[in-house]
């Protein structure tokens, strides 16, 4: 006799927004809503604070997600990078913004890895130049889901 739907553990959705700040541009990734998969979503080019926080807080609201998760860039000793001040107010204004909890999470070699899988794909350099931060948000979001349901 199959499992009644009584017999099941219900599931908890949670969607996670992703993001790889950088100067220039911030990678978006969304995780699927079982929280098991990153997906990326799109590359914002940066324009000035009030502009990028008003199109991350769209995203947010459009993929309605429960979580911010941010790249936390470190030095391979551990210390701070010197974005990680910014990056970090930055994520959390937004969350604050949206009533959500924001998370940071180390994102030491992503770029690395990232331009690697793009090589490996055999991109143009115009084209990895274009997706990079994606991949880079898609990795770091990744990991941290792997982390979570690793936890739990």
């Amino acid at each position: 006799m199959p499992p009644s739907n009584q017999d099941q553990t219900p599931t908890r959705e949670i969607r996670i927004l992703a993001l790889d700040v950088g100067e220039k541009r911030i990678g978006l990734a969304v995780s699927d809503p079982l929280g098991i998969t990153a997906q990326g979503i799109s590359v914002l080019t940066r324009q000035n604070r009030e502009t990028d926080l008003a199109r991350l807080r769209e995203v947010a609201q459009e993929y309605q997600v429960q979580e911010i998760l941010v790249g936390l860039p470190r030095h391979m000793d551990g210390r701070p990078g010197r974005q990680a001040e910014a990056v970090l107010e930055l994520a959390q204004t937004l969350g604050d913004s949206l009533g959500i909890p924001v998370t940071a999470w180390d994102e030491r070699l992503t770029t690395m890895q990232a331009e690697r899988v793009l090589l490996e794909a055999d991109l143009s350099r115009q084209r990895r130049r274009r997706v990079v931060d994606q991949v880079a948000a898609v990795l770091i979001l990744q990991s941290y889901l792997e982390y979570r349901n690793l936890s739990k």
